[in-house]
C-alpha cells in the first residue's frame, strides 16, 4: 500500500465523517424546528383559550362578538359553550403535537377515547352545532366532526303522542 493510497483512504474517511455530521445536524435542526412549531402552535391555542376563559369567568364579555352569543340564552349557556371550546383547545394541542410526532400514539388514542365520551354530552353537541365561528385548524375541525356520534333521536313524550281512538 502506497502513501498516496493511504492519503486517499484517509481523505475519504474524513469526507464521509463530515458528510455524516452534516446529515446528523440537518436531522437535529428538523427535530428542533418541529418542536418549535408545536411550541408556537401551543402558545397560540393557549392565548385563544385565555380569551375563552375570560368569557367563562365573565359571560358578559361574550357579547363582544354578537355571533358568539346568538342562541345562548343564559350565563350558564355561555359558560358551557366556552368551557367546551376550552376542552376542544386542549385536544387540539394534543392532536397537533401527535401529528408532528411529539406525542405517542397510545397517549393520543387515550385522548380520542375521552373526547368521544365528551362528544355525547348535550352541551358539547350544542357547541359543535352552533354556527358561530370556532377558531381551530381545519384538519382538526374535520377530525372532530368525523368523530361526532349521530344525534340521539328526539324523545317522545306522552303529550306529543297521537291520541288513541276511544270506542
Amino acid at each position: 500500500m502506497t502513501l498516496q493510497l493511504l492519503q486517499v483512504i484517509f481523505q475519504s474517511i474524513s469526507s464521509l465523517a463530515i458528510a455524516g455530521g452534516l446529515i446528523f445536524t440537518a436531522v437535529q435542526f428538523r427535530i428542533a424546528r418541529r418542536a418549535q412549531h408545536v411550541a408556537n402552535f401551543t402558545k397560540l391555542v393557549e392565548l385563544q383559550m385565555q380569551l375563552r376563559k375570560m368569557r367563562v369567568d365573565d359571560p358578559s364579555l361574550a357579547s363582544v362578538y354578537e355571533h358568539d352569543v346568538a342562541g345562548l340564552n343564559s350565563e350558564r349557556d355561555i359558560r358551557e359553550y366556552f368551557m367546551n371550546l376550552m376542552q376542544l383547545s386542549l385536544f387540539e394541542i394534543v392532536w397537533f403535537s401527535h401529528r408532528l410526532g411529539q406525542l405517542p400514539d397510545d397517549y393520543f388514542q387515550s385522548w380520542v377515547e375521552r373526547i368521544k365520551v365528551i362528544q355525547t354530552e348535550r352541551s358539547f353537541r350544542q357547541m359543535m352545532n352552533k354556527p358561530a365561528m370556532k377558531i381551530m385548524h381545519d384538519d382538526f375541525q374535520r377530525l372532530v366532526l368525523s368523530m361526532m356520534p349521530p344525534a340521539p333521536p328526539p324523545s317522545v313524550s306522552a303529550a306529543s303522542s297521537p291520541p288513541t281512538p276511544s270506542t
